[in-house]
C-alpha cells in the first residue's frame, strides 16, 4: 500500500548540524534480506555494502566496534584495550536508513498493521510483531557496520516519538538524529510500526524517512542501494526492459526520462509491487526520490554491493556520469 508524503505540518526540532551531512544512504530491503524467505538476511550483500560504506566515509584505517557475542556463537569477542586515536580522526558524516524486507513486512501484511485500527487484537499483536522484526534487523545492520569501525547507532522512529496523521507524518522530531551525527555517530533509522493519530497506526516506510531527513538536514547526495541497477522503464526481468539513466525532476515535482532517449515515446514507465509489500515499494521509492531532487539533492539508485554502488557512495558521480557506471541519476532538471 502506497505511503503518502509527509504534510507541512510536520513538528520537528529546530537544530541544525554543525558540520554538512555529506550523504543519506538507503539500504534497501531487498538489497540486504532474502526477501522472500522470512527474516533472512544477505549476509553478503550486508557485509561488501558495509564495507563500501567505510571506505565512502572513512580515509585509513578503521577499528572494529562490536566487543558482544552474537547469538548462538561460541567465540569469544575481541575487545580492544588501546584504540589509537588517530584512527578515523575526520570521517565523513553519513546517515543511514534502511527497509525491511523479509523482516516486517510479512508481519504487517498478514495483521493489516498498514491500515489501522489498534483495538483489534490481530493488529495490535501485528504491531507488536512487526518491531520485534525491523529492530531485529536494525540490530544486525547496526553490527554489521560496527565490525567494520563504522560507530552506528540504531534510532527507532517508534521510539523517537514520531507518528502520522492519515498516514502522513505529523511529528517526527529530528533533535535526536542531529545531536548523534555531532557527536560522531551513524545514526541508522529504518522503516517502522508507529502510531497514527487517525486510525490507530500505519507503516512509515524508509523512503519516507529518508525524504523527510533530506529535507530537514540537506545532505551533498543521497543513495538508494537496491537489487537491481536502478531504475527501468517496465519491471527488469523482461527481456526488452531499459535502465533509465537520468531522471529530471521539475520544480513542481513531475519528472521525465533524459537518459536514454527512448525510441518508442509510447512506452511508459511501468512499476510493480510485491503483494507482501505494505510501503508502497518502487512507487514509493520514484515518488520520494523525487521530492529530494526537487530540493537540489542529487539522488543515485543503483544496485547494492557492485562497483557502481561503492562509486556512488564515495561521492564520485556528482559531476559526470562515467559511461561504465550502472545506476539511475534522478537530479533537478536544468
Amino acid at each position: 500500500m502506497d505511503q503518502h508524503h509527509q504534510s507541512t505540518t510536520t513538528n520537528s526540532a529546530a537544530l541544525t548540524l554543525t558540520t554538512p551531512l555529506h550523504c543519506i544512504v538507503k539500504l534497501g530491503g531487498s538489497a540486504i534480506t532474502c526477501k522472500n524467505e522470512l527474516e533472512t538476511i544477505n549476509e553478503n550483500n550486508l557485509s561488501t555494502v558495509s564495507s563500501q560504506l567505510r571506505q565512502g566515509m572513512i580515509l585509513g584505517p578503521s577499528q572494529g566496534m562490536d566487543w558482544s557475542r552474537r547469538p548462538g556463537s561460541l567465540d569469544i569477542p575481541t575487545v580492544v584495550d588501546e584504540v589509537d586515536d588517530r584512527l578515523a580522526s575526520n570521517p565523513k558524516k553519513f546517515l543511514v536508513v534502511h527497509g525491511a524486507g523479509s523482516f516486517g513486512h510479512f508481519q504487517a501484511s498478514k495483521s493489516g498493521v498498514h491500515k489501522g485500527g489498534l483495538s483489534r487484537p490481530l493488529v495490535k499483536s501485528g504491531f507488536v510483531a512487526t518491531r520485534i522484526s525491523v529492530t531485529t534487523l536494525n540490530l544486525e545492520i547496526i553490527r554489521a557496520l560496527a565490525r567494520e569501525g563504522i560507530p552506528s547507532i540504531g534510532m527507532s522512529p517508534f521510539s523517537c516519538g514520531w507518528t502520522t496523521s492519515e498516514r502522513n507524518i505529523a511529528v517526527a522530531d529530528t533533535s535526536t538524529v542531529v545531536k548523534a551525527i555531532d557527536a560522531g555517530f551513524v545514526p541508522v533509522l529504518h522503516g517502522d510500526a508507529v502510531l497514527d493519530n487517525s486510525q490507530g497506526c500505519t507503516i512509515l516506510s524508509g523512503d519516507v524517512i529518508i525524504s523527510h531527513l533530506a529535507e530537514q538536514l540537506r545532505p551533498d547526495y543521497v543513495v538508494f542501494l537496491t537489487d537491481v541497477f536502478g531504475v527501468y522503464d517496465r519491471p527488469p526481468t523482461e527481456p526488452d526492459a531499459v535502465l533509465l539513466r537520468e531522471i529530471g525532476v521539475r520544480e513542481d515535482g513531475s519528472w521525465s526520462v533524459l537518459q536514454p532517449k527512448l525510441q518508442d515515446t509510447s512506452r511508459q514507465v511501468e512499476i510493480t509491487v510485491a503483494a507482501h509489500d505494505t510501503t508502497g515499494g518502487m512507487v514509493t521509492k520514484i515518488s520520494e526520490a523525487a521530492m529530494i531532487a526537487k530540493l537540489g539533492i542529487d539522488v543515485y539508485i543503483v544496485k547494492a554491493a557492485t562497483d557502481h554502488s561503492a562509486r556512488a557512495l564515495k561521492g564520485k558521480l556528482t559531476d559526470d556520469i562515467p559511461d561504465g557506471w550502472l545506476g539511475t541519476v534522478i537530479r533537478l532538471a536544468k
